[in-house]
């Protein structure tokens, strides 16, 4: 396993190994014992799967009980993933970290509770996997706007296919005045 770090502290590349032949491909996406031998001890509880079409822009969520990590991957397609800082003391709030990934190139990556999460479809379809720390609790869910100008995201799509939820969430400036964001900390 290959584990890369980004800009953003505690936000990981994960590159698992990969075995391909004529036949396809077989690879361990998540093996408890090689993750906690690079430092990652992690539980993951729920498992999740996003389909979306292109220019969908989904996020940025977060969840505050139970705390939320995001272990993400693309399995059909390829799409920008993104996580943004907002944890109250951070050092880094309010910055994010994005990356392209696809089915073809395998990588995963980490965004520990504390991170809000989202991508962007960039192919025609788009099948996106991720492995959570915490299970989905709608009464302590939220989202940050995907065009804050604050956080400044560079997507790579200028008019993307919102939910009528995501369209109308927070800035990350009102989140901040929110009792429920003492929660995260760094």
């Amino acid at each position: 396993m290959k584990i890369e770090k980004t800009a953003l502290e505690d936000v990981l590349i994960i590159q698992t190994k990969v075995f391909e032949d004529d036949r396809g491909f077989f690879m361990e996406v998540h093996r408890r014992d090689e993750f906690a031998d690079a430092g990652l001890n992690l539980d993951f509880v729920q498992d999740n799967h996003s389909r979306s079409r292109i220019n969908t822009l989904r996020g940025l969520h977060f969840q505050w009980e139970p705390a939320m990590g995001k272990l993400m991957r693309v399995t059909r397609g390829q799409a920008f993933l993104v996580a943004i800082d907002i944890r109250k003391n951070s050092p880094n709030l309010g910055k994010w970290f994005g990356l392209e990934v696809s089915e073809e190139d395998k990588r995963q990556v980490w965004a520990p509770a504390g991170f809000a999460r989202g991508f962007c479809a960039l192919s025609d379809v788009v099948d996106i996997q991720y492995k959570c720390t915490g299970t989905y609790n709608q009464a302590c869910e939220s989202g940050i706007l995907w065009n804050d100008p604050e956080i400044g995201i560079k997507w790579p799509v200028a008019h993307p296919l919102l939910s009528a939820k995501d369209a109308r969430v927070q800035t990350l400036a009102q989140w901040l005045e929110q009792p429920e964001s003492g929660n995260f900390l760094k």
